[in-house]
């Protein structure tokens, strides 16, 4: 059986070349009915960006999901690839039952929870990051990055939640901890609350410096450093 091995020390070595920041910005999906994907994309409860077009020849429609620095662009003649044919689209979420919640109240079909199968090379199932199995219900030790939900556009371009609520070292740095969005920061404080009241039992009574314990909770987990006990 295979096994899944992440460097770890990799991600914390820095590029002796780095001087530039490149940010990536958009993601073109092609779709076969312009309208259609809009109002789907819409019905997802993304901002929408924009909606451009020159005549019957070209047409550019620009959507961003909540919290994202990236966006998502689809339209008329601005790609060659075939409709349908984008998969493996990742939107991280730090909250995996409500972000499929969220989508079934919209309406839209989504997959139940699913992990990996331990067997990266074979499986019946359409391949993700974890191989080709998928196996029914959340990672049981409920590990960051191993949970997972799929859903596709009316094309079949296909997009998958991946939980993340602890980040691998290096990811990010422990001065640049920042949000994307509200509902974010919230489950990060419940966390890191949960956490808390561990502490205070192991401590045995009310720790009166809470709100430094949760801030370092908080940097900590998200730059995937060891946590605070």
């Amino acid at each position: 059986m295979a096994t899944l091995e992440i460097d770890r020390e990799a991600g914390t070595r820095p590029s002796p070349s780095r001087s530039v920041d490149l940010k990536l910005e958009v993601v073109v999906i092609p779709v076969s009915d312009v309208d259609r994907a809009k109002a789907f994309y819409m019905r997802l409860g993304w901002r929408l960006d924009a909606d451009f077009s020159s005549g019957d020849d070209w047409r550019v429609i620009q959507f961003t999901p909540p919290g994202s620095a990236c966006s998502v662009i689809f339209g008329r003649n601005v790609t060659a690839a075939a409709p349908g044919s984008v998969r493996g689209l990742y939107l991280i979420v730090s909250d995996l039952e409500a972000a499929r919640q969220d989508l079934l109240g919209r309406g839209i079909a989504v997959s139940e929870p699913f992990h990996g199968g331990g067997d990266v090379h074979a499986g019946p199932d359409e391949p993700y990051l974890f191989g080709s199995i998928r196996v029914s219900g959340v990672d049981p030790k409920r590990g960051s990055y191993s949970s997972f939900a799929s859903f596709s556009d009316p094309d079949g371009n296909g997009w998958l939640f991946q939980e993340i609520t602890t980040r691998l070292p290096g990811r990010i740095a422990a001065d640049g901890t920042n949000f994307p969005s509200q509902s974010d920061l919230a489950a990060a404080l419940r966390r890191a609350a949960v956490a808390h009241g561990e502490h205070e039992k192991r401590t045995g009574g009310h720790d009166d410096n809470w709100a430094d314990w949760y801030a370092d909770y908080i940097v900590r987990e998200q730059a995937g450093q060891p946590l605070p006990s």
